[in-house]
């Protein structure tokens, strides 16, 4: 039977993997007339129109998406946001989202294990640097990638390809750990191992691959990774 070996570079997704959207979602919440399932329909039109955005050749701020579309779904409801508004809320509430409880201790863990931890998100160069910031975990990673870079969003392969690029490794020797099953299987389809966190309200994309290590929260998947072997040897 052979071993299952570690990957040379685990790179996190940082919204809702890493970091809390509640404070985000109240905040939404008072713009859209207390009415939680818009605040469910904004997201998924906001990740819907990244893709539109990236399919078509294209780049805008994450940040800047998510307020236009909360403009877009807020309208088809009779509910007005000016524009200004709309990019100060969402802008402002990512980046001031709390990590996860258990987060910042499953960070420390697989660093003090001799894991290189990368974070690898949709936002913005500056919105993830001050996210990490404010978050407190910002010194844990040894790089914080924006695909601002790659001008393609995630579940895009250009956007992995890029990623491993700047590592210099191969793809197959990347994790990606996410909460979504869009990135889960993305980075699968793109060559990459990956790690599902899964949080709740989440769900695999019953299509894509089986991901190699399934957790509740951040902290089971780190156990799983910790305990993969070290060495770079297989044995049957």
């Amino acid at each position: 039977m052979k071993e299952v070996m570690r990957p040379e570079v685990l790179f996190f997704d940082v919204n809702e993997t890493l970091l809390d959207l509640s404070t985000l979602k109240e905040n939404i919440r008072g713009l859209l007339d207390g009415r939680d399932d818009l605040i469910k329909l904004w997201f998924t039109t906001l990740l819907h129109h990244s893709l539109v955005t990236s399919a078509s050749g294209q780049y805008e701020d994450f940040g800047k998406i998510g307020a236009a579309t909360l403009q877009m779904v807020a309208a088809n409801h009779d509910i007005t946001i000016p524009e200004e508004v709309a990019i100060d809320v969402v802008i402002d509430s990512f980046r001031h989202l709390k990590p996860h409880p258990e987060v910042k201790d499953a960070l420390i863990q697989l660093k003090n294990d001799g894991y290189k931890l990368i974070a690898f998100t949709n936002s913005s160069k500056e919105g993830v640097e001050q996210q990490l910031t404010n978050a407190g975990i910002a010194e844990l990673f040894e790089a914080r990638l924006s695909i601002e870079n790659s001008g393609k969003f995630k579940p895009f392969t250009q956007a992995y390809d890029w990623a491993a690029q700047q590592l210099h490794t191969k793809p197959k020797a990347c994790m990606m750990i996410a909460a979504h099953g869009w990135d889960v299987a993305g980075a699968q389809w793109a060559g990459w191992r990956a790690a599902f966190v899964a949080r709740p309200g989440h769900q695999k994309y019953l299509l894509a691959p089986e991901a190699e290590i399934v957790g509740a929260d951040l902290k089971e998947v780190a156990l799983s990774l910790i305990a993969l072997q070290k060495n770079h040897r297989r044995t049957l």
